[in-house]
């Protein structure tokens, strides 16, 4: 899986097998390996996220600090993105 950063013990990532059509820009992170049913966060056109689910179960204080986290490297995954699946498309 393409990993777009870390934040500590937690991987942020895309999910290389995505569906066709492509969905909208988003993360996925979790704890250590990545995992196809980790937490999700859908990017927003203006650079903020929002969670789609909670499957690895994190607290909120957990998920608040790594929704911080993605939208303080916004950026960073919109470029990336764009490199590994050549198009974008936002959630909102």
């Amino acid at each position: 899986m393409p990993q777009v950063f870390k934040i500590g013990s937690y991987w942020v990532y895309f999910w290389a097998n995505e569906s066709l059509p492509l969905e909208p820009i988003h993360v996925h992170i979790s704890a250590g390996k990545p995992t196809q049913n980790a937490t999700k966060f859908w990017i927003t056109q203006s650079g903020k996220c929002l969670i789609a689910n909670n499957n690895s179960k994190l607290d909120e204080k957990t998920l608040n600090y790594l929704r911080r986290a993605v939208e303080a490297n916004i950026q960073i995954v919109i470029d990336k993105w764009i490199s590994f699946f050549g198009e974008i498309s936002y959630y909102c």
